[in-house]
């Protein structure tokens, strides 16, 4: 059973991870409906709860590292589920957020 230490660090990676994928998501409409300083506010806010969460997966291969194993569980992969989901969404974010400015840009 997972301890109270890799507890909160599992759920630091679900609710961080969350927040991060949730902040990208407004980042992108905000993008399109062409307010891009509030935009690139939700990007920055999105990089900072991944920073949260991946301090939460840090902890936990530190853990595993120094031969503490770490136990998997499904809340475990849930968090890392999460935590790639964010960083993957946040990559695609920044590309949309300058694609809709180049359109504004361009007239378009």
């Amino acid at each position: 059973m997972s301890t109270p230490s890799n507890l909160e660090a599992v759920m630091g990676l679900i609710m961080h991870g969350g927040d991060a994928k949730g902040n990208a998501v407004e980042a992108i409409r905000c993008a399109k409906a062409g307010q891009f300083d509030q935009a690139r506010e939700y990007l920055d806010k999105a990089r900072k709860a991944l920073n949260v969460a991946h301090k939460s997966q840090t902890s936990l291969l530190t853990q595993e590292a120094s031969g503490d194993s770490v136990e998997l569980s499904l809340l475990m992969v849930h968090g890392q589920d999460h935590l790639m989901t964010a960083l993957t969404f946040i990559d695609l974010a920044k590309e949309v957020v300058e694609v809709y400015e180049r359109m504004d840009q361009l007239g378009g």
